[in-house]
């Protein structure tokens, strides 16, 4: 139509000058050589194999470790500040349950450890699982129990009463959000207990790390390290190292293939009033944890531990006599 522009060129039926020849020459000139492709299928490989390594269960055989090794090895920090007492019913506590099943314990202090400037002492927790898998390169099993708690139920051993995949299993808290309340990260509804390397519990606020248990291995040092990132040191969560892991579980995939969240009471019950049905300590209980009294000027962890510490010997004395 005369004067109509249209949008595009008009197509020609006569070749462009410029246009690519099309002849099986030229389309041979155009295949890639064998030899260009060969870096991406050495990735592609290697990518493979490190997903196929990190999500594979880390389960070490127990036939290759030495005679003799713990099962499970029970790390505590120490603040120096802390009176020579309350350190002593710590180690006493500790001590008497890893006896009594056959662990080890490790007590490093918070000031072994390079935390960069005004970071707080208690980010000493995680390169103190650090040292103790080095310590103990051949143990399956770390424990991480706060100084701020007692172990008042001696009787099972942690493998009997949690580490087993036939207790842990059942009890694992799964399609749940990760941290209580409302995160909109769920744990995994599918993970096998054999899988699992990182356990610990949720409270009324989030994620109770001062009770949780580490299987050793490859996995375990990325882990530590990763949680241990400077950035995240020098970062100001408001609870230092427990929001770090709290943001790491949520946000890192790796760590929450590995997760397995339980009911509080199983390995951390708390001895406070205000922790909620779910959490609070009753007789009977893994742990008494008087949770908080460190960073309460209001409350005296010594004095919280002292009642304590007096029923647990009473529980100590009535076990041995029978």
């Amino acid at each position: 139509m005369p004067g109509m522009q249209f949008p595009y060129p008009r197509k020609s039926s006569t070749a462009s000058a410029f246009a690519p020849r099309t002849t099986s020459r030229s389309y041979g000139g155009r295949r890639r050589n064998p030899r260009s492709l060969a870096p991406y299928l050495v990735g592609g490989v290697a990518l493979i194999w490190f997903l196929v390594w990190l999500f594979a269960g880390s389960t070490s055989s127990r036939a290759s470790r030495p005679p003799g090794t713990p099962e499970v090895v029970i790390v505590t920090t120490l603040d120096p500040k802390l009176s020579e007492s309350y350190k002593t019913n710590i180690k006493e506590n500790r001590e008497y349950y890893a006896h009594k099943h056959g662990y080890a314990t490790f007590y490093p202090n918070t000031t072994d450890y390079d935390l960069m400037p005004n970071v707080p002492q208690s980010w000493a927790t995680v390169p103190a699982l650090r040292h103790a898998m080095t310590k103990y390169p051949h143990t399956p099993w770390l424990w991480y129990l706060t100084s701020t708690a007692l172990i008042m139920n001696t009787k099972d051993s942690v493998y009997d009463r949690v580490l087993d995949p036939a207790k842990l299993g059942p009890m694992m808290i799964t399609d749940a959000p990760v941290v209580p309340p409302d995160s909109v990260i769920k744990t995994f509804s599918h993970l096998k207990p054999e899988r699992v390397d990182l356990i610990l519990s949720p409270d009324r606020e989030g994620l109770a790390g001062g009770s949780l248990l580490v299987r050793s291995g490859d996995w375990a040092k990325f882990f530590l390290d990763a949680w241990y990132d400077p950035l995240y040191r020098s970062y100001n969560f408001q609870k230092a190292e427990g929001h770090a892991l709290e943001h790491m579980v949520q946000w890192h995939g790796t760590v929450l293939a590995k997760l397995a969240l339980i009911p509080q009471r199983i390995i951390n019950s708390y001895t406070s009033s205000n922790s909620g049905e779910a959490g609070q300590y009753q007789e009977g209980d893994f742990i008494a944890n008087f949770h908080g009294c460190a960073r309460d000027s209001s409350r005296n962890c010594e004095q919280e531990m002292a009642p304590l510490m007096v029923r647990w010997r009473e529980l100590k004395d009535h076990a041995m006599r029978r």
